[in-house]
């Protein structure tokens, strides 16, 4: 938009409350529209990002992610067109430290509104393992003489806790209500939905969770620490934080070694990086393989045709591979 000149009408009450259960809708990737329409507009750095914005802002907002579908965020290189994007829209909504090229041009456009997700909810420092795990092996490895080796740092997977994802969600929110404040009162309705059926999934991942044969799983990379967490799990990653990272042979011996301690039965790997390096550790170490969606991106390859479906498809494979009672 241009917030100057709204003309859109506002949204019935009973379309808010419908507004967390539905799909996302098709962001737009035409530069054309990514700023001065008619609609609140903005730029997303990537799925989460606009999945969140799209929720809140419903039919009030024009939604422009920088990732396109397929996509690896990580990967992410802004291009002119996008630059361009970034000076005509009304609002940037990104998470600082995942997408290095898009936290540089969203810092140096001139966006009306910047929103970092990072800034609205606590993150930590995860490694290649996280939930407390290591301790258990960690005289072992001593002697051994190694020490457990973690790529570690900022952990910016926010998005895959649905707690965290409703904080960052309330303060999505309060950023759309005090930039286009002609339709705060929907923003606010919108954001209460979302988040009510962010908590409902949250308990749904506690009691599907609690009673397991195991509380380890295996990953590619490390994206469920947060996730791990919440629900009392041990996430061990193949590689750190990033999903291009090569693991050590030494960490390949020492998964396997722990995949038969704590009956690990399965290595999950996700949709849009290679498999390659999962199937050749779950072969190895004669376990089995399945999905475990970070949810950066929905193609036709998801479980699922929205953040809810592909969290759902999550959880049904964290029961099958921990043993779920």
């Amino acid at each position: 938009m241009n917030v100057r000149r709204r003309h859109i009408s506002g949204i019935a009450v009973t379309a808010a409350a419908a507004l967390g259960l539905g799909t996302l809708s098709a962001c737009s990737s035409d530069s054309a529209a990514a700023g001065n329409t008619d609609k609140f507009d903005v730029v997303a750095s990537f799925y989460p990002m606009a999945y969140l914005a799209e929720q809140i802002g419903g039919d009030h907002v024009n939604v422009t992610s920088l990732t396109e579908p397929g996509q690896e965020p990580h990967d992410l290189e802004i291009s002119a067109k996008q630059r361009a994007q970034l000076e005509e829209t009304d609002a940037a909504l990104f998470l600082k430290g995942l997408q290095p090229s898009a936290d540089e041009a969203i810092a140096q456009s001139g966006a009306k509104t910047k929103i970092d997700a990072t800034t609205l909810t606590a993150l930590e420092e995860h490694g290649s393992e996280v939930g407390g795990h290591a301790a258990e092996h960690d005289h072992a490895e001593e002697e051994h003489g190694h020490e457990h080796g973690e790529e570690g740092g900022k952990d910016p997977h926010i998005w895959l806790d649905p707690v965290k994802y409703a904080e960052v969600a309330e303060g999505v929110g309060k950023a759309f209500e005090k930039a286009d404040p002609d339709h705060a009162a929907d923003y606010k309705k919108n954001t209460e939905a979302l988040v009510k059926k962010l908590g409902a999934l949250n308990t749904e991942f506690e009691t599907g969770l609690k009673d397991t044969d195991t509380k380890v799983f295996i990953t590619t990379h490390a994206a469920f620490g947060y996730l791990a967490e919440r629900y009392g799990l041990t996430e061990e990653a193949i590689s750190g934080l990033s999903p291009e990272s090569e693991p050590s042979a030494a960490r390949v011996k020492e998964l396997e070694k722990m995949a038969k301690a704590d009956g690990v039965s399965t290595v999950f790997y996700e949709t849009l990086v290679s498999d390659k390096t999962a199937k050749t550790v779950a072969k190895d170490a004669d376990l089995k393989t399945d999905v475990l969606d970070p949810i950066e991106g929905i193609t036709e390859k998801s479980r699922g045709d929205d953040y809810f479906q592909v969290m759902e498809a999550n959880l049904k494979a964290l029961r099958t591979a921990l043993g779920a009672k």
